[in-house]
């Protein structure tokens, strides 16, 4: 049977969608996207838009392919329960039983009853899933936590997602070292909360990414994203020794001011956030630190807003990722007085976006002339470790790391010129 999978969202949900089609071809189904007789689309629920589009997305396959059996997972199917349970959908998971699919299918295939499962708890264990290449996408996503215990007042994750959990450490590394065999020069390290890895376990990240930079072929780590509250003297001190660690951080800001901070329920005041980001500095000069920022959070007036600004400037972050607050039902933040009016998060988000590739434009242009190793992925493009985007003027390899000198900056995007090829490729 053929079977096509929509994914929405994040990392997490990459590895899982990418796991899900191991899974099946595996098992002598077929990936076909253009008449397949099976469609599993996993969910996205961080905003009200995301949970607008996975809903719609559902709507256009159920249309589109009328009489394929339509599997619907993920983080905006659990959140929102009630709706999917109306819409004629085959069979219907929030995040658990993804490894299970081919069971479920089978299963759904013999009986043809409508299945079901959202778990009642957040006391969930870590699903243990392993891919042995990530088929999408050069770089390869390796799930190594699920969960979150933050309950920051704006967000639904720790509710659709359950208790931080991770997976076991001799596993990952495992599932790590089998990727690496099948020609993956990158790894990415993701999770919902991904530096609490380890908790209440004897390894933590730090021990993770210690262990499996012994793998020789193995040319880079990176971390999806990470709180400051976990970047401790023992990361920071792997930053500093280990060279395979990518020269590049995700470290979420969401807001600029201590008075949002606060109301956000986020860990940590604008002085710890800037002393941690002094010392990566410190370790690292040239270091990449991206970040979130949420826009428009209720409480934040003018005044405030314009204090975010100039954080974000003095921060000099690389990239700013944007979002206006969306209002999700359930949710501390959603019942708080001042709201913020949509065109105001509309207003203050482009100015932020301005801004944001103002300081990327910035960034970039420190490493005109410069020579960076570029790991192809694409069309002749790739990025470098800290996570610039560089076209290559000749034709290369995909997955081939090469030496680029960086003729000129567009927006923030790189060409480069072919200099010193290096001979790992795949």
């Amino acid at each position: 049977m053929k079977f096509m999978i929509y994914t929405l969202g994040c990392k997490v949900n990459a590895y899982e969608s990418e796991v899900m089609k191991e899974k099946l071809l595996a098992n002598h189904y077929v990936y076909e996207e253009n008449t397949p007789d099976i469609v599993i689309i996993n969910t996205c629920s961080v905003t009200n838009i995301a949970d607008q589009k996975s809903r719609k997305m559902v709507r256009h396959f159920k249309k589109l392919y009328p009489n394929s059996t339509l599997v619907v997972a993920g983080c905006s199917s659990f959140h929102k329960q009630v709706e999917y349970q109306k819409m004629g959908i085959d069979i219907l998971l929030g995040n658990q039983q993804k490894g299970k699919i081919v069971e479920l299918l089978e299963n759904y295939f013999e009986t043809q009853k409508p299945y079901v499962f959202f778990p009642d708890t957040r006391q969930l264990p870590f699903e243990d899933m392993q891919i042995d290449k990530f088929t999408t996408h050069t770089r390869a996503y390796v799930k190594i936590q699920d969960g979150c215990d933050n309950f920051c007042s704006y967000c639904v994750i720790p509710y659709v997602r359950g208790s931080i959990r991770s997976k076991d450490f001799h596993s990952a590394l495992k599932e790590i070292e089998t990727l690496v065999k099948n020609g993956h020069q990158e790894i990415v390290l993701t999770g919902i909360h991904t530096g609490s890895y380890g908790y209440k376990t004897e390894h933590d990240l730090t021990d993770l990414i210690h262990e499996m930079s012994k793998l020789e072929k193995l040319k880079r780590i990176r971390i999806s994203s990470i709180e400051v509250t976990e970047l401790n003297d023992k990361f920071l001190d792997e930053l500093a020794r280990n060279p395979k660690i990518c020269n590049h951080l995700h470290i979420p800001l969401q807001a600029g001011s201590d008075e949002i901070l606060k109301q956000m329920n986020r860990k940590y005041t604008l002085k710890e956030f800037s002393n941690k980001i002094k010392k990566i500095r410190e370790i690292r000069p040239d270091i990449s630190i991206t970040t979130d920022v949420i826009v428009g959070f209720p409480g934040e007036t003018e005044e405030l807003f314009l204090k975010t600004m100039k954080t974000v400037k003095e921060f000099a972050f690389s990239k700013i990722h944007v979002f206006p607050y969306s209002v999700r039902e359930g949710t501390k933040a959603a019942i708080m007085p001042h709201q913020v009016s949509k065109e105001e998060k509309h207003e203050r988000s482009k100015r932020l976006i301005a801004l944001s590739e103002e300081l990327e434009n910035k960034y970039a242009q420190k490493f005109l002339g410069k020579t960076l190793e570029v790991l192809i992925e694409k069309n002749n493009e790739g990025f470098t470790s800290n996570y610039l985007k560089v076209k290559s003027q000749t034709p290369l390899e995909n997955n081939t790391l090469v030496f680029l000198r960086i003729t000129t900056i567009i927006k923030g995007e790189c060409l480069g010129e072919l200099t010193i090829k290096e001979t790992s490729k795949t």
